[in-house]
């Protein structure tokens, strides 16, 4: 068992416990997404790297999402709930006693501040510990601070307070420094002065914030380390903010893949998720989007006007103007342009999906063929089969969907209607416009064929007075005209 009664332990405790009113939302504001996951799952991320002893997270509003997408994202943090009592200075002593005994430094993170990296918290834990400070305070400096609690230093320059903006005088509404709302304390004075924290102030909270010129008051050294990167210590607090942190994660994102070898046009409409995955020599075309689990192996091309969710590519494929979710794309494959791969779709190696061509819970086999015009649902189709343009599998009989199976080297003509159930045999062919409904055994023809009939005048007789009725009439007057010139020649 780990003994976190050590003086070098570190546990985290992330605040998200808040409703995020100026988000105007029904969602809670940690569950915001950027990147592919909620606010909250980034700053745990982040908190994890650090490899602490213990992680608390506070909750409340809506308690039972919030604790699921915690759990979910970070199985082994613990979940507590505050109190009636508002404001972050309640919502960590409640933290602090679900961490009992805990004698080390103590980490508290708010889970809307999405963007800081872990070096910057370690960075932040060194200079505490280094110090030798009851408490570090992460700041940055702002041109326009309006929102933010400010640093207040004394004539030496050591902190003195943190004032929030609602409780500021002028000259300290002033300020440039604000606090980022993330800092570093000694676990035991960290619990020692919450206790004296009451809530006369704007707001009528239990504020953290008051910790710091109890610790100053009590003689104790506070110290203020300046985020490297005042963007990223940000919080996220309205959808203008999201939009903008959401915009630097992508940004950080694809920078990290162009370093790793992959080529990407345009950046600036280049979306990829932080648990999405590219290989060395992968090429991105402008306005793609790469999202969730998608992994895109080495020399595949992607893009433009692309989108892949949970998706994967295989080596020196190319996917240009698709839509796609849950798709298996094989090596040296083709998709596109204009196609849509629903889930459960597998492409096999150096096969095509080609232009306006729909997919759905299919297996195309290695080097087979659905060139353009067509939907495929349901289906399992062998290898290096070519469907004609405008196949469709109909899969759905209005109560159950059934699946159509089509063996290998099978090649159809155009505007096939293949009704499920139903099985092509391997090397079979089918003519054009054919309707299967019965099964095909393997080598032979299918043919659904039917006499075509000629109703001599039809146009003429029932839509008089069109242009269609002229024009035949005309063109019949002329033929019977060349046909009696004929005649008399003969």
């Amino acid at each position: 068992m780990t003994d976190t009664t050590r003086d070098n332990a570190l546990a985290v405790i992330v605040l998200a416990a808040g409703q995020g009113t100026r988000m105007k939302s029904s969602l809670p504001k940690v569950l915001h997404r950027i990147g592919g996951r909620p606010l909250v799952g980034h700053v745990l991320d982040t908190a994890l790297a650090l490899e602490p002893e213990r992680v608390v997270v506070v909750v409340r509003h809506e308690r039972d999402l919030v604790a699921d997408a915690v759990v979910g994202a970070a199985p082994g943090v613990v979940v507590v709930d505050q109190d009636d009592i508002p404001g972050t200075g309640r919502a960590v002593e409640v933290a602090l006693d679900a961490l009992e005994d805990f004698a080390g430094d103590v980490l508290v993170l708010s889970g809307d501040v999405p963007l800081l990296e872990s070096d910057t918290l370690a960075a932040l834990v060194r200079t505490h510990r280094d110090g030798a400070v009851a408490a570090t305070v992460l700041s940055a400096t702002l041109d326009d601070a309006t929102g933010y609690g400010r640093v207040i230093r004394d004539a030496d320059g050591a902190v003195a307070r943190i004032v929030e903006q609602k409780d500021a005088t002028p000259d300290e509404a002033s300020v440039t420094e604000i606090n980022a709302g993330v800092y570093v304390f000694r676990a035991q004075a960290l619990r020692t002065e919450l206790a004296l924290v009451g809530t006369a102030n704007a707001q009528g909270e239990k504020y953290l914030t008051d910790v710091v010129a109890l610790l100053r008051g009590s003689g104790q050294a506070v110290a203020a380390q300046t985020a490297p990167d005042a963007a990223a210590a940000l919080g996220v607090n309205d959808r203008v903010q999201l939009a903008e942190a959401a915009r630097l994660l992508n940004a950080r994102t694809v920078r990290h893949w162009q370093l790793e070898g992959a080529t990407i046009l345009d950046p600036a409409t280049t979306w990829i998720d932080v648990t999405a995955k590219l290989a060395a020599d992968v090429t991105v075309l402008p306005n793609t989007h790469i999202l969730r689990a998608t992994v895109i192996a080495t020399g595949a091309t992607v893009g433009p006007d692309t989108s892949l969710v949970d998706c994967e590519v295989g080596e020196d494929a190319t996917v240009t103007r698709t839509d796609a979710t849950l798709a298996v794309i094989g090596a040296n494959a083709t998709v596109g342009p204009f196609a849509y791969l629903r889930p459960g779709t597998y492409l096999g190696e150096k096969g095509k999906i080609g232009t306006f061509v729909e997919t759905k819970n299919s297996t195309i086999g290695e080097g087979s063929k659905v060139p353009h015009l067509s939907y495929i649902g349901d289906t399992t189709i062998g290898r290096r089969v070519n469907l004609g343009a405008g196949a469709i599998t109909a899969n759905y009989d209005d109560i159950a969907k059934h699946r159509t199976e089509i063996g290998d080297e099978v090649h159809s003509g155009s505007h096939n209607v293949f009704v499920a159930p139903v099985r092509i045999g391997d090397g079979a062919k089918t003519g054009a416009g054919a309707v299967i409904r019965k099964d095909v055994p393997a080598g032979a023809l299918a043919l659904s064929v039917a006499p075509q009939r000629n109703v001599e005048g039809w146009v003429e007789k029932n839509r008089p007075g069109t242009g269609a009725a002229d024009v035949a009439s005309r063109a019949r007057s002329a033929q019977k005209a060349d046909d009696g010139a004929q005649e008399e020649d003969r």
